[in-house]
């Protein structure tokens, strides 16, 4: 969802173009007021390619791919960032037509706190932000863990909150953030796939690694990380604050609060809106300051705690 107006960022779908020495961007045609322009695909490398996020499931896009390798090269690795269908639903595909294997964090339940799973056990549902259940990589990566070939060299780091099973993959003193930080629009964090508590604290996880450019899953590159990072924190923080506000007056569900503290939100971004509502509502709850009675769902009515 956007919050801000939207940098000039328009490249041509299809085309790789070199952004950084070594690294080349081809814009996926896939844009939706979800995924702004579209998927971002990486080619990282010379020779030995690594392609993080291939992207949605369209086999012009996985030409474009394979027609930008050029003489030479060959894709050695495949890197997701997360189970959501435009990052990772080429993968197979592109893993067949290269030989190369998919890397992730896990599937699309894996990283999932402890939280969210006992509240996906008790029947709260998604919310319809296209989760690829098919997706299995060749390879789990663990938090730290290093990938590297003579042209390169990532290492993963687990950022769950916007989905659970979410790396972002740090190249010099650049990383990739997939959908965790973008610098068009704050991330969506949707239960039982989101955790807004994990959010933060993979906000506050990058920040202290002071990296010198984000690049996002879609938009442009992140030229000033730490203020982004800083913003998406505070953020984060001021959207709990009007919740609480909001719940001082009377108790609501999730979709009432957010039309009333998302005044200049889009109508049809609402829906988003309000699983972030829940998200937060969520935290709000394991951390005792809000209450409710029985299981969490999109109807779930939330008050203010007696006594805060």
């Amino acid at each position: 969802m956007s919050d801000r107006p939207a940098p000039a960022f328009d490249p041509k779908p299809g085309a790789a173009l070199e952004i950084a020495r070594g690294l080349r961007r081809i814009l996926a045609p896939n844009p939706s007021a979800m995924t702004f322009r579209g998927t971002n695909t990486y080619l990282l490398g010379h020779r030995e390619i690594a392609v993080i996020d291939p992207g949605p499931d369209d086999p012009g896009h996985l030409d474009a791919i394979l027609h930008a390798l050029g003489p030479g090269a060959r894709v050695t690795h495949i890197l997701v960032t997360h189970a959501h269908l435009d990052h990772s639903a080429l993968a197979p595909r592109l893993a067949h037509e290269t030989g190369a294997p998919v890397l992730a964090f896990g599937d699309a339940l894996a990283g999932r706190s402890a939280v969210m799973q006992r509240l996906a056990d008790q029947g709260l549902t998604r919310g319809g932000e296209g989760v690829d259940l098919a997706f299995a990589p060749d390879r789990r990566l663990a938090d730290g863990e290093t990938v590297e070939t003579g042209d390169w060299r990532l290492g993963a780091i687990w950022t769950p909150g916007h989905f659970g099973n979410h790396l972002c993959f740090a190249w010099d003193e650049a990383i990739f953030t997939g959908d965790l930080v973008m610098g068009w629009a704050s991330s969506l964090v949707s239960p039982p796939d989101g955790d807004a508590g994990d959010f933060t604290a993979s906000c506050r996880k990058l920040a202290a690694l002071g990296p010198n450019v984000l690049y996002p899953g879609h938009g442009a590159p992140v030229e000033n990380p730490a203020e982004r990072l800083d913003w998406l924190i505070a953020h984060r923080a001021a959207r709990e604050a009007a919740i609480l506000t909001a719940l001082a007056v009377r108790p609501g569900t999730a979709a009432e609060i957010a039309a009333t503290i998302y005044t200049d939100t889009p109508a049809a971004l609402l829906p988003a809106a309000a699983r972030n509502v829940l998200a937060h509502l969520i935290d709000l709850a394991a951390r005792g300051i809000v209450a409710h009675e029985g299981a969490v769902n999109a109807e779930t009515v939330f008050r203010a705690n007696e006594g805060e």
